[in-house]
Protein backbone atom coordinates (compact mmCIF):
# COMPACT_ATOMS: atom_id res chain seq x y z
CA UNK A 1 0.00 0.00 0.00
CA UNK A 2 2.73 2.13 0.69
CA UNK A 3 5.22 4.07 -2.07
CA UNK A 4 8.61 3.50 -0.89
CA UNK A 5 10.05 6.05 -2.12
CA UNK A 6 8.52 10.40 -3.19
CA UNK A 7 11.20 10.00 -6.10
CA UNK A 8 9.50 6.48 -7.46
CA UNK A 9 5.73 8.15 -6.88
CA UNK A 10 6.98 11.31 -8.90
CA UNK A 11 9.14 9.55 -11.09
CA UNK A 12 7.00 7.61 -12.83
CA UNK A 13 4.52 10.94 -13.64
CA UNK A 14 4.41 11.52 -17.47
CA UNK A 15 2.68 14.49 -19.27
CA UNK A 16 -0.93 14.30 -19.80
CA UNK A 17 -3.33 17.03 -21.21
CA UNK A 18 -6.99 17.39 -20.20
CA UNK A 19 -9.21 19.77 -20.50
CA UNK A 20 -13.02 20.02 -19.64
CA UNK A 21 -13.78 22.95 -21.99
CA UNK A 22 -14.52 26.55 -21.54
CA UNK A 23 -17.49 26.31 -20.14
CA UNK A 24 -14.92 25.89 -16.75
CA UNK A 25 -12.32 27.98 -17.59
CA UNK A 26 -14.88 31.21 -17.56
CA UNK A 27 -16.33 30.02 -14.08
CA UNK A 28 -15.35 30.50 -10.25
CA UNK A 29 -13.16 26.87 -10.77
CA UNK A 30 -10.22 28.58 -11.94
CA UNK A 31 -9.54 29.39 -8.41
CA UNK A 32 -10.26 25.97 -7.23
CA UNK A 33 -7.88 22.64 -8.44
CA UNK A 34 -10.33 20.07 -6.49
CA UNK A 35 -13.24 19.27 -4.33
CA UNK A 36 -13.71 16.82 -1.99
CA UNK A 37 -17.49 17.33 0.02
CA UNK A 38 -17.50 20.89 2.07
CA UNK A 39 -13.26 21.18 1.61
CA UNK A 40 -11.75 22.60 -1.52
CA UNK A 41 -8.40 22.64 -2.75
CA UNK A 42 -7.26 25.72 -3.50
CA UNK A 43 -4.99 26.71 -6.40
CA UNK A 44 -2.41 28.49 -4.34
CA UNK A 45 -2.48 25.90 -1.94
CA UNK A 46 -1.56 23.23 -4.46
CA UNK A 47 1.00 25.58 -6.64
CA UNK A 48 2.58 25.83 -2.99
CA UNK A 49 2.71 22.61 -2.62
CA UNK A 50 4.33 21.91 -5.88
CA UNK A 51 6.61 24.76 -6.35
CA UNK A 52 7.55 25.32 -2.74
CA UNK A 53 8.55 21.64 -2.17
CA UNK A 54 12.30 20.96 -1.04
CA UNK A 55 12.44 17.97 -3.11
CA UNK A 56 12.34 19.65 -6.26
CA UNK A 57 9.52 17.08 -7.94
CA UNK A 58 9.29 18.26 -11.51
CA UNK A 59 5.94 20.25 -12.14
CA UNK A 60 3.94 19.19 -15.05
CA UNK A 61 0.64 17.99 -15.14
CA UNK A 62 0.70 14.56 -13.96
CA UNK A 63 2.56 15.83 -11.01
CA UNK A 64 -0.68 17.98 -10.28
CA UNK A 65 -3.46 15.65 -11.19
CA UNK A 66 -0.93 12.67 -8.99
CA UNK A 67 -1.50 15.35 -5.86
CA UNK A 68 -4.37 16.24 -6.21
CA UNK A 69 -5.81 12.63 -6.51
CA UNK A 70 -4.07 12.00 -2.72
CA UNK A 71 -5.26 14.72 -1.69
CA UNK A 72 -8.74 13.90 -2.47
CA UNK A 73 -8.55 10.77 -1.40
CA UNK A 74 -7.55 11.88 1.77
CA UNK A 75 -10.21 14.08 2.79
CA UNK A 76 -12.64 11.75 1.62
CA UNK A 77 -10.97 9.39 4.12
CA UNK A 78 -11.27 12.13 6.85
CA UNK A 79 -14.94 12.62 5.89
CA UNK A 80 -15.79 9.44 6.24
CA UNK A 81 -13.95 9.42 9.82
CA UNK A 82 -15.28 12.14 11.20
CA UNK A 83 -18.86 10.96 10.01
CA UNK A 84 -18.22 7.09 11.77
CA UNK A 85 -18.63 6.21 8.61
CA UNK A 86 -16.70 2.52 8.28
CA UNK A 87 -17.30 1.95 4.67
CA UNK A 88 -18.00 -1.40 5.57
CA UNK A 89 -21.39 -1.76 3.07
CA UNK A 90 -21.00 -5.42 1.49
CA UNK A 91 -22.77 -3.95 -2.17
CA UNK A 92 -20.36 -1.40 -2.20
CA UNK A 93 -17.34 -3.48 -1.57
CA UNK A 94 -18.24 -5.94 -3.74
CA UNK A 95 -18.84 -3.19 -6.41
CA UNK A 96 -15.55 -1.70 -5.78
CA UNK A 97 -13.84 -5.25 -5.78
CA UNK A 98 -15.28 -6.61 -9.35
CA UNK A 99 -11.88 -6.71 -10.80
CA UNK A 100 -10.34 -8.79 -7.93
CA UNK A 101 -13.47 -10.73 -7.82
CA UNK A 102 -13.05 -11.25 -11.69
CA UNK A 103 -9.71 -12.24 -11.50
CA UNK A 104 -10.75 -14.48 -8.63
CA UNK A 105 -13.34 -16.36 -11.06
CA UNK A 106 -10.81 -16.32 -13.88
CA UNK A 107 -8.54 -18.71 -12.01
CA UNK A 108 -10.55 -20.77 -11.05
CA UNK A 109 -11.53 -21.15 -14.43
CA UNK A 110 -8.51 -21.67 -15.73
CA UNK A 111 -7.69 -24.11 -13.49
CA UNK A 112 -10.64 -25.91 -14.51
CA UNK A 113 -9.52 -25.62 -17.80
CA UNK A 114 -6.11 -26.62 -17.51
CA UNK A 115 -6.79 -29.65 -15.95
CA UNK A 116 -9.05 -31.00 -18.94
CA UNK A 117 -5.79 -30.43 -20.85
CA UNK A 118 -3.22 -33.32 -22.01
CA UNK A 119 0.31 -32.29 -21.80
CA UNK A 120 2.81 -34.25 -23.59
CA UNK A 121 4.95 -36.36 -21.76
CA UNK A 122 8.92 -36.14 -21.85
CA UNK A 123 10.77 -38.72 -23.46
CA UNK A 124 14.15 -39.26 -24.73
CA UNK A 125 12.90 -38.73 -28.03
CA UNK A 126 11.46 -35.55 -27.60
CA UNK A 127 14.97 -34.44 -26.14
CA UNK A 128 16.62 -35.72 -28.76
CA UNK A 129 14.39 -34.40 -31.54
CA UNK A 130 13.89 -30.86 -29.24
CA UNK A 131 10.46 -31.07 -30.01
CA UNK A 132 8.99 -28.40 -28.30
CA UNK A 133 11.48 -26.18 -28.75
CA UNK A 134 13.38 -27.03 -24.84
CA UNK A 135 16.96 -27.47 -24.47
CA UNK A 136 19.11 -27.88 -21.76
CA UNK A 137 22.96 -27.06 -21.75
CA UNK A 138 25.92 -26.31 -20.02
CA UNK A 139 28.06 -23.27 -21.46
CA UNK A 140 31.83 -21.46 -20.78
CA UNK A 141 31.95 -18.06 -21.41
CA UNK A 142 34.90 -15.77 -22.54
CA UNK A 143 33.80 -11.87 -22.40
CA UNK A 144 34.80 -9.50 -24.60
CA UNK A 145 34.32 -5.80 -23.54
CA UNK A 146 32.16 -3.69 -25.10
CA UNK A 147 34.31 -1.34 -27.30
CA UNK A 148 37.16 -3.52 -27.58
CA UNK A 149 39.55 -3.76 -29.71
CA UNK A 150 39.93 -6.45 -32.91
CA UNK A 151 43.34 -6.70 -30.64
CA UNK A 152 41.74 -7.50 -27.43
CA UNK A 153 38.85 -9.79 -29.10
CA UNK A 154 41.82 -11.95 -30.91
CA UNK A 155 43.53 -12.30 -27.59
CA UNK A 156 40.29 -13.62 -25.70
CA UNK A 157 39.73 -15.90 -28.53
CA UNK A 158 43.11 -17.47 -28.15
CA UNK A 159 42.24 -18.12 -24.66
CA UNK A 160 39.30 -19.53 -25.30
CA UNK A 161 40.86 -22.06 -28.04
CA UNK A 162 43.35 -23.17 -25.96
CA UNK A 163 40.15 -24.34 -23.31
CA UNK A 164 38.31 -25.96 -26.47
CA UNK A 165 41.26 -27.48 -27.33
CA UNK A 166 41.24 -29.34 -23.63
CA UNK A 167 37.86 -29.47 -22.82
CA UNK A 168 35.67 -32.83 -22.81
CA UNK A 169 32.69 -34.08 -21.52
CA UNK A 170 34.17 -35.81 -18.74
CA UNK A 171 35.55 -32.46 -17.80
CA UNK A 172 33.39 -29.54 -19.10
CA UNK A 173 32.03 -28.95 -15.83
CA UNK A 174 35.28 -28.46 -14.09
CA UNK A 175 37.30 -26.18 -16.74
CA UNK A 176 33.78 -24.48 -16.33
CA UNK A 177 34.14 -23.35 -12.77
CA UNK A 178 37.79 -22.15 -13.81
CA UNK A 179 37.78 -20.19 -16.73
CA UNK A 180 33.97 -19.04 -17.49
CA UNK A 181 33.11 -15.59 -16.41
CA UNK A 182 29.24 -16.02 -16.35
CA UNK A 183 28.58 -15.80 -12.35
CA UNK A 184 25.18 -17.06 -12.89
CA UNK A 185 26.67 -20.63 -13.83
CA UNK A 186 29.95 -21.10 -13.73
CA UNK A 187 30.04 -22.54 -10.33
CA UNK A 188 27.22 -24.73 -11.57
CA UNK A 189 29.60 -26.52 -13.79
CA UNK A 190 28.36 -23.58 -16.68
CA UNK A 191 24.70 -25.29 -16.06
CA UNK A 192 22.10 -23.34 -17.61
CA UNK A 193 19.06 -25.56 -16.77
CA UNK A 194 16.84 -25.80 -19.32
CA UNK A 195 15.10 -22.86 -21.61
CA UNK A 196 13.44 -22.64 -24.57
CA UNK A 197 15.37 -21.49 -27.37
CA UNK A 198 14.00 -18.31 -27.70
CA UNK A 199 14.86 -17.27 -24.42
CA UNK A 200 18.85 -16.97 -25.73
CA UNK A 201 20.39 -14.26 -28.28
CA UNK A 202 20.11 -15.99 -31.91
CA UNK A 203 23.40 -17.36 -32.19
CA UNK A 204 23.78 -19.26 -29.09
CA UNK A 205 20.17 -20.23 -29.51
CA UNK A 206 21.09 -21.71 -32.86
CA UNK A 207 23.81 -23.56 -31.84
CA UNK A 208 22.38 -24.78 -29.32
CA UNK A 209 19.93 -26.13 -31.52
CA UNK A 210 22.84 -27.47 -33.75
CA UNK A 211 24.25 -29.53 -31.24
CA UNK A 212 23.45 -33.44 -31.07
CA UNK A 213 22.99 -34.43 -27.48
CA UNK A 214 26.46 -35.13 -25.86
CA UNK A 215 28.21 -33.00 -28.31
CA UNK A 216 30.58 -29.69 -27.84
CA UNK A 217 30.70 -26.82 -29.90
CA UNK A 218 33.13 -25.01 -31.59
CA UNK A 219 33.48 -21.36 -29.98
CA UNK A 220 30.34 -19.63 -30.34
CA UNK A 221 30.47 -15.64 -30.63
CA UNK A 222 28.00 -14.01 -29.22
CA UNK A 223 26.85 -9.98 -28.03
CA UNK A 224 28.18 -11.33 -24.35
CA UNK A 225 31.64 -12.83 -26.22
CA UNK A 226 32.57 -16.20 -26.67
CA UNK A 227 31.19 -19.64 -25.73
CA UNK A 228 31.76 -23.13 -25.58
CA UNK A 229 28.99 -25.00 -25.47
CA UNK A 230 27.71 -28.22 -24.42
CA UNK A 231 24.85 -30.28 -24.59
CA UNK A 232 24.33 -32.93 -22.22
CA UNK A 233 23.00 -36.41 -23.07
CA UNK A 234 19.34 -37.35 -21.91
CA UNK A 235 20.26 -39.31 -19.03
CA UNK A 236 22.48 -36.53 -17.48
CA UNK A 237 19.53 -33.85 -18.30
CA UNK A 238 16.45 -35.95 -17.51
CA UNK A 239 15.82 -34.29 -13.70
CA UNK A 240 15.77 -30.64 -15.63
CA UNK A 241 14.37 -31.62 -18.87
CA UNK A 242 11.40 -33.70 -18.45
CA UNK A 243 9.46 -31.05 -15.89
CA UNK A 244 10.49 -27.87 -18.50
CA UNK A 245 8.86 -29.91 -21.46
CA UNK A 246 5.90 -30.94 -19.55
CA UNK A 247 5.13 -27.07 -18.83
CA UNK A 248 6.39 -25.99 -22.36
CA UNK A 249 3.44 -28.67 -23.92
CA UNK A 250 0.95 -26.99 -21.36
CA UNK A 251 1.87 -23.41 -22.38
CA UNK A 252 1.24 -24.72 -26.08
CA UNK A 253 -1.93 -26.05 -25.08
CA UNK A 254 -3.05 -23.40 -23.74
CA UNK A 255 -2.21 -21.32 -26.49
CA UNK A 256 -4.23 -23.23 -28.78
CA UNK A 257 -7.06 -22.55 -26.80
CA UNK A 258 -6.55 -19.13 -26.18
CA UNK A 259 -6.46 -18.84 -29.77
CA UNK A 260 -9.70 -20.56 -30.48
CA UNK A 261 -11.16 -18.21 -28.21
CA UNK A 262 -10.04 -15.12 -29.96
CA UNK A 263 -11.31 -16.62 -33.00
CA UNK A 264 -14.78 -17.93 -32.25
CA UNK A 265 -15.57 -14.40 -29.97
CA UNK A 266 -14.16 -12.10 -33.03
CA UNK A 267 -12.37 -9.81 -31.04
CA UNK A 268 -11.75 -6.17 -32.83
CA UNK A 269 -9.27 -3.79 -30.99
CA UNK A 270 -10.33 -0.35 -32.17
CA UNK A 271 -7.43 1.61 -33.82
CA UNK A 272 -7.65 4.65 -31.48
CA UNK A 273 -7.59 1.67 -28.36
CA UNK A 274 -3.65 2.19 -27.28
CA UNK A 275 -3.94 5.76 -27.07
CA UNK A 276 -7.39 5.72 -25.25
CA UNK A 277 -5.67 3.39 -22.87
CA UNK A 278 -2.60 5.35 -22.17
CA UNK A 279 -5.03 8.07 -21.26
CA UNK A 280 -7.08 5.94 -18.83
CA UNK A 281 -4.11 4.73 -17.17
CA UNK A 282 -2.76 8.14 -16.51
CA UNK A 283 -5.73 9.03 -14.57
CA UNK A 284 -7.59 5.74 -13.72
CA UNK A 285 -9.92 7.47 -11.16
CA UNK A 286 -11.60 10.07 -13.93
CA UNK A 287 -12.07 7.15 -16.27
CA UNK A 288 -14.23 4.93 -14.00
CA UNK A 289 -17.36 5.88 -15.49
CA UNK A 290 -16.66 6.30 -18.93
CA UNK A 291 -18.31 4.40 -22.36
CA UNK A 292 -15.94 4.62 -24.83
CA UNK A 293 -15.69 1.63 -26.82
CA UNK A 294 -12.36 0.04 -26.70
CA UNK A 295 -12.69 -3.06 -28.17
CA UNK A 296 -16.00 -5.30 -29.44
CA UNK A 297 -16.35 -8.92 -29.26
CA UNK A 298 -19.08 -11.33 -29.69
CA UNK A 299 -21.79 -10.20 -27.86
CA UNK A 300 -20.33 -7.46 -26.04
CA UNK A 301 -17.67 -4.44 -25.83
CA UNK A 302 -14.87 -3.40 -24.03
CA UNK A 303 -15.62 0.04 -22.61
CA UNK A 304 -13.10 2.40 -20.80
CA UNK A 305 -14.74 1.79 -17.26
CA UNK A 306 -14.60 -2.23 -17.89
CA UNK A 307 -10.62 -1.82 -18.87
CA UNK A 308 -10.14 0.74 -15.95
CA UNK A 309 -11.60 -2.35 -13.70
CA UNK A 310 -9.30 -4.57 -15.16
CA UNK A 311 -5.87 -2.67 -14.70
CA UNK A 312 -6.83 -1.55 -10.73
CA UNK A 313 -7.76 -5.46 -10.29
CA UNK A 314 -3.77 -6.15 -10.93
CA UNK A 315 -1.09 -5.95 -8.02
CA UNK A 316 0.01 -2.60 -7.30
CA UNK A 317 3.32 -3.34 -7.58
CA UNK A 318 3.22 -4.89 -11.27
CA UNK A 319 3.07 -1.28 -11.70
CA UNK A 320 0.86 -1.52 -14.40
CA UNK A 321 -0.41 2.21 -15.43
CA UNK A 322 3.08 2.77 -15.44
CA UNK A 323 4.14 0.14 -18.05
CA UNK A 324 1.32 1.16 -20.31
CA UNK A 325 2.48 4.97 -20.50
CA UNK A 326 5.59 3.83 -21.43
CA UNK A 327 5.39 0.95 -23.84
CA UNK A 328 4.62 1.32 -27.56
CA UNK A 329 1.50 1.18 -28.83
CA UNK A 330 1.56 -2.28 -30.52
CA UNK A 331 2.27 -3.52 -27.03
CA UNK A 332 -0.30 -1.75 -25.36
CA UNK A 333 -3.08 -2.81 -28.30
CA UNK A 334 -1.71 -6.53 -27.52
CA UNK A 335 -2.81 -5.84 -23.59
CA UNK A 336 -5.94 -4.37 -24.86
CA UNK A 337 -6.66 -7.62 -26.41
CA UNK A 338 -5.86 -9.50 -23.70
CA UNK A 339 -8.33 -7.52 -21.58
CA UNK A 340 -11.21 -8.56 -23.51
CA UNK A 341 -10.30 -11.79 -24.02
CA UNK A 342 -10.41 -11.76 -20.30
CA UNK A 343 -13.97 -10.07 -20.54
CA UNK A 344 -15.45 -13.09 -23.17
CA UNK A 345 -13.48 -15.41 -20.50
CA UNK A 346 -15.48 -14.21 -17.61
CA UNK A 347 -18.86 -14.66 -19.45
CA UNK A 348 -17.25 -18.56 -19.74
CA UNK A 349 -16.82 -18.72 -16.44
CA UNK A 350 -19.85 -17.31 -15.15
CA UNK A 351 -22.23 -20.08 -17.48
CA UNK A 352 -19.84 -22.64 -16.28
CA UNK A 353 -21.26 -21.63 -12.78
CA UNK A 354 -17.78 -20.23 -11.45
CA UNK A 355 -18.23 -18.32 -8.34
CA UNK A 356 -16.33 -17.13 -5.36
CA UNK A 357 -17.20 -18.75 -1.97
CA UNK A 358 -18.47 -17.40 0.93
CA UNK A 359 -15.27 -17.72 3.09
CA UNK A 360 -13.10 -15.85 -0.37
CA UNK A 361 -15.72 -13.15 -0.12
CA UNK A 362 -15.64 -12.74 3.65
CA UNK A 363 -11.99 -12.31 3.02
CA UNK A 364 -12.08 -9.80 0.71
CA UNK A 365 -14.11 -7.58 3.42
CA UNK A 366 -11.63 -8.20 6.20
CA UNK A 367 -8.70 -7.50 4.03
CA UNK A 368 -10.28 -4.38 2.57
CA UNK A 369 -11.22 -3.43 6.14
CA UNK A 370 -7.74 -3.97 7.58
CA UNK A 371 -6.47 -1.69 4.37
CA UNK A 372 -8.79 1.08 5.08
CA UNK A 373 -7.43 1.25 9.10
CA UNK A 374 -4.03 1.07 8.28
CA UNK A 375 -4.41 4.51 6.00
CA UNK A 376 -6.43 6.04 8.72
CA UNK A 377 -3.94 5.38 11.62
CA UNK A 378 -1.11 6.38 8.96
CA UNK A 379 -3.11 9.84 7.78
CA UNK A 380 -3.47 10.04 11.68
CA UNK A 381 -7.58 10.19 10.98
CA UNK A 382 -8.99 7.19 12.79
CA UNK A 383 -12.90 7.99 13.65
CA UNK A 384 -11.79 6.47 17.70
CA UNK A 385 -9.09 9.08 18.11
CA UNK A 386 -11.15 12.08 16.58
CA UNK A 387 -13.82 11.46 18.38
CA UNK A 388 -11.64 11.81 21.37
CA UNK A 389 -10.39 15.09 20.19
CA UNK A 390 -14.13 16.84 19.06
CA UNK A 391 -17.53 16.65 19.55
CA UNK A 392 -19.31 17.34 16.85
CA UNK A 393 -19.31 15.92 13.01
CA UNK A 394 -18.16 19.12 11.83
CA UNK A 395 -15.36 19.56 14.61
CA UNK A 396 -14.23 16.40 13.50
CA UNK A 397 -14.55 16.80 9.92
CA UNK A 398 -12.13 19.86 10.44
CA UNK A 399 -9.84 18.72 12.62
CA UNK A 400 -9.33 15.60 9.98
CA UNK A 401 -9.36 17.81 7.32
CA UNK A 402 -6.07 19.87 9.28
CA UNK A 403 -4.00 16.12 9.93
CA UNK A 404 -4.45 16.00 6.12
CA UNK A 405 -3.36 19.26 5.16
CA UNK A 406 -0.58 18.54 7.69
CA UNK A 407 0.49 15.39 6.30
CA UNK A 408 0.75 16.72 2.58
CA UNK A 409 2.86 19.04 3.96
CA UNK A 410 5.05 16.35 5.27
CA UNK A 411 4.77 14.46 2.16
CA UNK A 412 6.60 17.48 0.08
CA UNK A 413 9.25 17.86 2.58
CA UNK A 414 10.14 14.34 2.56
CA UNK A 415 9.15 14.14 6.29
CA UNK A 416 6.17 11.41 5.33
CA UNK A 417 6.07 8.74 2.54
CA UNK A 418 3.20 9.12 0.46
CA UNK A 419 0.67 6.72 0.25
CA UNK A 420 -1.36 5.59 -2.34
CA UNK A 421 -5.05 4.51 -1.44
CA UNK A 422 -6.01 1.65 -2.91
CA UNK A 423 -8.50 1.23 -6.08
CA UNK A 424 -11.33 -0.52 -3.83
CA UNK A 425 -10.92 2.03 -1.46
CA UNK A 426 -11.04 5.14 -3.57
CA UNK A 427 -13.82 3.41 -5.43
CA UNK A 428 -15.97 2.90 -2.28
CA UNK A 429 -15.30 6.74 -1.19
CA UNK A 430 -16.03 8.34 -4.80
CA UNK A 431 -19.56 6.17 -4.64
CA UNK A 432 -20.38 7.53 -1.51
CA UNK A 433 -19.13 10.95 -1.29
CA UNK A 434 -19.11 14.00 -3.57
CA UNK A 435 -15.92 15.10 -5.23
CA UNK A 436 -14.62 16.92 -8.40
CA UNK A 437 -11.26 18.06 -10.15
CA UNK A 438 -11.25 20.97 -12.03
CA UNK A 439 -8.97 21.48 -15.30
CA UNK A 440 -8.78 25.35 -15.30
CA UNK A 441 -7.98 25.40 -11.51
CA UNK A 442 -5.05 22.93 -12.16
CA UNK A 443 -4.01 24.96 -15.36
CA UNK A 444 -2.97 27.92 -12.88
CA UNK A 445 -2.02 26.02 -9.93
CA UNK A 446 0.52 24.58 -12.72
CA UNK A 447 1.62 28.19 -14.58
CA UNK A 448 2.06 29.68 -10.58
CA UNK A 449 4.28 26.83 -9.36
CA UNK A 450 6.64 26.75 -12.18
CA UNK A 451 6.72 30.90 -11.12
CA UNK A 452 7.38 29.92 -7.75
CA UNK A 453 10.23 27.02 -8.70
CA UNK A 454 11.88 29.70 -10.90
CA UNK A 455 11.65 32.47 -8.03
CA UNK A 456 13.33 30.02 -5.91
CA UNK A 457 15.96 29.02 -8.07
CA UNK A 458 17.55 32.25 -9.03
CA UNK A 459 17.30 33.07 -4.89
CA UNK A 460 19.63 29.70 -4.76
CA UNK A 461 21.90 30.67 -7.21
CA UNK A 462 21.67 34.18 -6.02
CA UNK A 463 23.42 32.84 -2.86
CA UNK A 464 25.43 30.17 -4.06
CA UNK A 465 28.76 31.30 -3.68
CA UNK A 466 31.31 31.73 -6.58
CA UNK A 467 33.52 28.71 -6.40
CA UNK A 468 37.44 29.78 -6.49
CA UNK A 469 38.61 26.61 -7.71
CA UNK A 470 37.83 25.36 -11.53
CA UNK A 471 35.70 22.16 -11.25
CA UNK A 472 37.61 18.96 -12.69
CA UNK A 473 36.60 17.19 -15.96
CA UNK A 474 34.58 13.70 -14.90
CA UNK A 475 37.17 10.68 -15.60
CA UNK A 476 36.43 8.94 -18.91
CA UNK A 477 33.78 5.88 -18.74
CA UNK A 478 35.33 3.12 -18.05
CA UNK A 479 32.18 0.78 -17.64
CA UNK A 480 31.87 -1.94 -20.40
CA UNK A 481 28.51 -1.58 -22.70
CA UNK A 482 25.44 -3.11 -21.44
CA UNK A 483 25.01 -6.62 -22.09
CA UNK A 484 21.68 -7.57 -24.35
CA UNK A 485 18.45 -8.69 -22.90
CA UNK A 486 18.16 -11.94 -23.72
CA UNK A 487 20.57 -14.79 -21.58
CA UNK A 488 23.72 -15.90 -23.40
Amino acid sequence: MKIRSIAVLFATATALAACDGLKEALTAHVDVAARAESHELSVTRLSDLMGNSTLQIPINRDIALLLTDLWVNYQLLGVAAARGDSLSDPKAIDAAMSGVIANMKLRQFMQRVAGSMKADSASEATYNQAAGGVFVARHILFPVPGGATQQQKDSVRRVAEGVRARVTNANFADLAKRHSSDPGSAQRGGDLGAFPRTDMVKPFGDAVAALRPGDISPLVETSFGYHIIQRPTYASAKAQYDPAFVQSSGQRAESVYVAKIDAEAKIDVRSNAPIVAKTAARDLAGHRDKSDVMASYKGGELTVAKFVTWVESYPPQMRLPQQMAQAPDSLVRQFVKSVARQEVMLRMADSAGITISADERTQLVTEFKSVLSSVWQQLGIEPKALADSARSVPERERLAATRVEAYMDRILSGQAQPMSVPPPVAAVLSSKFESKTYSAGIDRALERAKQLRASADSTRAAQQPRSQVPLPAPPPSTQPDAPATKRP
